[in-house]
C-alpha cells in the first residue's frame, strides 16, 4: 500500500507541476508579479494549489525512491521512514490550505438613471456584508457555506420599513442563482424577473394585485439593480465576531421608515452600516457636498481611510471592483456625482451660473477641483455572478475582440442586422416571458407564421433549436455592447471568450434545425 501510495503521488506532482505552470502559478514562485495577477483575478484556489504542489515536490524531492527499479518499488525501514514522512508533510500541507472563513463589508455606489441621472446625479448607496444572509427580508444570519451574502439599504416607501435585506444576486439582476441570469434585458423582461421575485418573496409585503399606496410603491428598487446601472464596490473585510455583533444589533433593532432626504438618506445608512466596523470610516464633505451626506462622498471617504489604515495595518487592502450594466435596451446609466461637482458636470446649470454669478461659478470650479474629484472606476476589477474578480478589458484586447466579432459578421450577411440598432429586435418584438423547468427566463416570440422561444441565460439560449438565427442577432448584439468603447468598463477577455463561444455554438446547419423544429 505504501509502495502503491508513493507511486501515485509522485505521478500526482508530475502532473500537477505540469498544469500548474501552464495556467496558474510557478512552482519555483520566482515570477511573483504573475502569481499575483493570477490570484488577484481568480481570488480562490491559485495560490493555495501551487503552495500544496510545491510542497508536495519539496517533499518527494527530499525522500528519493531506491534504485534499481522504475516502477515505484520501494526497499528497506529507511522507505518506511521517507513514506511516513511524506504522510506528514501531506497532512500538515492539507490542514494549511484548509479554507479560512472570510467576511467582507463593501460599500456599493451605483450611478444613477431616470430623472435622477438628468437632474441631480447623486446615484445609490447600498452596503454589501459577504458573510451575513437573510433569514427574512427583516432579520439576518450568518451565512451558509455556498451563499454569497446580502446587500442592505435605506428605502423609501416600503411598507413602512426603513431597511431591506436581498441577496446580492436578487439585488443585481432579481433572480436566485447566478444560472437564471438572463444575458441581455429590455423593460419589460426585467419587469416581469422583478413581478416573478416579488411575489414569491416579498408578497408579505407588497402582495397582488400591486397595489396604488405610495408605500409600496418603491418596491422594485430592491432588486434588478444591474438592469438600471453600473455599480461600484469598496470592500473591507471583516470578522466573524464583529458580523454576529452586527446581526444582533439589527435583529433587535427598531426598522421603522427613517428616510429624509438631507440627513437621513441611503448614504447616511451606509455611513452608519460600515462606521460600526470601522469608525470614522465614512465622513460628510462641507467642501464638496455641502455637508449633505453623497453616494460618492461616502465611496471616496472609505478609500481615503483605507488608504491611512493601510499604512498601519498593511494586510487592511481595499478591494475595488465593479459590476456592469446589462446590454440591452434599457438606457444606460449616467456618471455619479456630488452635489458640488454635479453642478460643475451640467452645463445647464454651471452656465448661467457663470454668466450671472461669476464669483459663486468660481467657488463651485474651486470646491470641485479641491475636493470633489474622484473616479470610482479607478483599478477596479469586475465582479462576475461567479464570485470571481476579473480584470476587464485593455483597449487592445477589446480592439482585437471587435476585429474577431467585425470578421464574423462579415462572413455570415444575416447577422449585420445585429450590429445596428437592429440587433435587439426579436428582444424587443417578445410578446411573452416566462420560466423554463429550471426558473430560466424564455423570451416566446410569436409570428402569423409560428411561436418561438428563445432561451434568455447562459445555460438555455442553445437550446432555442426553432430561434436559432434570433438567439446568434441577439449574441452578435450583446457581443457589440460589451466591446463598446466609452467612460466604462463592462466585460473581461474570460467572458468576451464565453460569450464567443455561445455564438459558435449556434452555428447549426440548416437541415439539422429543419429536422429539430419538425421534430417539436
Amino acid at each position: 500500500m505504501l509502495t502503491l501510495f508513493a507511486c501515485g503521488a509522485r505521478r500526482f506532482i508530475v502532473t500537477g507541476r505540469r498544469a500548474l505552470s501552464s495556467q496558474w502559478v510557478s512552482l519555483n514562485f520566482l515570477d511573483l508579479d504573475t502569481m499575483g495577477q493570477k490570484f488577484k483575478q481568480t481570488q480562490l484556489l491559485p495560490f493555495g494549489t501551487g503552495f500544496f504542489f510545491s510542497l508536495l515536490s519539496s517533499t518527494v524531492q527530499l525522500f528519493p525512491l531506491f534504485p534499481g527499479s522504475n516502477k515505484c518499488v520501494g526497499k528497506g525501514p529507511n522507505y518506511v521512514r521517507a513514506i511516513f514522512k511524506l504522510s506528514v508533510c501531506l497532512l500538515l500541507a492539507l490542514a494549511a490550505l484548509a479554507p479560512a472563513a472570510r467576511a467582507d463589508v463593501a460599500v456599493l455606489l451605483e450611478e444613477p438613471y431616470s430623472v435622477d441621472g438628468t437632474l441631480a446625479g447623486t446615484g445609490h448607496a447600498a452596503v454589501y456584508l459577504s458573510n451575513i444572509c437573510a433569514e427574512s427580508p427583516t432579520q439576518l444570519r450568518r451565512c451558509n457555506p455556498g451563499e454569497p451574502g446580502i446587500v442592505l439599504s435605506r428605502y423609501h416607501h416600503i411598507a413602512g420599513y426603513d431597511w431591506i435585506a436581498v441577496p446580492v444576486v436578487a439585488y443585481l439582476y432579481a433572480v436566485e442563482k447566478p444560472e437564471e441570469i438572463p444575458l441581455f434585458a429590455d423593460p419589460k423582461l426585467v419587469w416581469f424577473l422583478r413581478n416573478q421575485y416579488r411575489r414569491k418573496h416579498f408578497a408579505s409585503f407588497v402582495p397582488d394585485p400591486l397595489p396604488s399606496d405610495p408605500n409600496a410603491g418603491d418596491w422594485y428598487q430592491l432588486v434588478g439593480s444591474a438592469y438600471d446601472r453600473t455599480l461600484y464596490g469598496f470592500q473591507l473585510p471583516t470578522s466573524q465576531e464583529d458580523d454576529d455583533r452586527f446581526i444582533e444589533k439589527f435583529n433587535t433593532g427598531r426598522n421603522k421608515q427613517a428616510y429624509r432626504l438631507v440627513t437621513d438618506n441611503c448614504a447616511d445608512f451606509v455611513h452608519d452600516v460600515v462606521t460600526f466596523y470601522y469608525p470614522d470610516s465614512v465622513w460628510r464633505s462641507k467642501l464638496g457636498d455641502l455637508g449633505v451626506m453623497t453616494p460618492k462622498q461616502a465611496a471616496k471617504s472609505l478609500v481615503q481611510f483605507s488608504k491611512r489604515a493601510a499604512k498601519q495595518d498593511p494586510q487592511l487592502q481595499l478591494t475595488r471592483f465593479f459590476v456592469p450594466q446589462v446590454p440591452g435596451t434599457v438606457k444606460r446609466s449616467k456618471p455619479v456625482h456630488g452635489l458640488v461637482d454635479g453642478v460643475f458636470h451640467a452645463k445647464k446649470y454651471f452656465v448661467p451660473l457663470a454668466v450671472f454669478q461669476p464669483f459663486v461659478a468660481g467657488g463651485v470650479a474651486t470646491a470641485y477641483f479641491f475636493g470633489g474629484r474622484f473616479d470610482p472606476a479607478h483599478g477596479a476589477a469586475m465582479w462576475t455572478p461567479d464570485g470571481l474578480l476579473d480584470q476587464p478589458l485593455s483597449k487592445d484586447e477589446r480592439r482585437v475582440w471587435e476585429r474577431e466579432l467585425q470578421a464574423i459578421v462579415k462572413s455570415d450577411p444575416s447577422l449585420k442586422p445585429a450590429v445596428s440598432k437592429a440587433g435587439w429586435q426579436p428582444l424587443q418584438s417578445a410578446s411573452e416571458f416566462h420560466l423554463d423547468a429550471h426558473n430560466r427566463p424564455v423570451l416566446q416570440l410569436t409570428s402569423s407564421e409560428n411561436t418561438a422561444n428563445i432561451g434568455a441565460t447562459r445555460s438555455n439560449i442553445l437550446e432555442s433549436s426553432n430561434a436559432q438565427n434570433e438567439a446568434r442577432l441577439l449574441l452578435v448584439a450583446r457581443l457589440k455592447e460589451e466591446l463598446r468603447g466609452g467612460r466604462t468598463k463592462k466585460s473581461s477577455d474570460r467572458l468576451i471568450r464565453a460569450d464567443f463561444d455561445l455564438l459558435q455554438q449556434t452555428r447549426i446547419p440548416p437541415a439539422s434545425l429543419s429536422a429539430s423544429s419538425g421534430a417539436n
